[in-house]
């Protein structure tokens, strides 16, 4: 039994309310939210493999992509009858930069429904413990990036 290699692409957008979170309702395998995923092809570079699954399960292109230094491995809870030898995953965590504006399109054959959500929402509604954990590396990261401003937009 073998893990698959994949990565775990967290999309987000600036807004004039903070940063958003663009999450996807899962619903081969398992039901619940998640944010875009997949296998790192053969001979694939990871920042491709990012870049492509981004583009196949939400339509986006990323306007940044930065990989977030993270990584981790999880067992699937059952054994997947489209995966035989595969006990679970790795992961790399990518994080990528998308309009916020445009149009969400899903893979139909694994999610069917989206959301735009808050990092307090996202949590919530995140269901694995390393998709929360993603999150808030993620978050903090981004926050760092971003300079604070007073009521009069001046930096503090």
């Amino acid at each position: 039994m073998r893990y698959r290699k994949a990565v775990f692409v967290l999309p987000y957008a600036k807004t004039s309310r903070g940063f958003q979170y663009l999450l996807l309702k899962r619903k081969l395998h398992w039901k619940g939210w998640e944010f875009a995923k997949g296998k790192i092809e053969p001979g694939e570079e990871k920042i491709k493999t990012a870049r492509r699954e981004l583009r196949e399960e939400t339509g986006h292109k990323a306007r940044r992509i930065r990989q977030m230094g993270f990584s981790g491995k999880y067992n699937y809870k059952k054994m997947l009858k489209d995966r035989p030898g595969i006990k679970g995953q790795t992961f790399l965590l990518f994080a990528a930069e998308i309009k916020r504006t445009g149009k969400v399109s899903l893979d139909p054959k694994e999610h069917d429904g989206f959301q735009w959500a808050d990092y307090k929402t996202s949590l919530k509604l995140l269901k694995w413990p390393n998709q929360k954990k993603s999150l808030r590396i993620v978050d903090s990261w981004l926050k760092k990036q971003t300079p604070k401003r007073g009521r009069l937009g001046e930096n503090l």
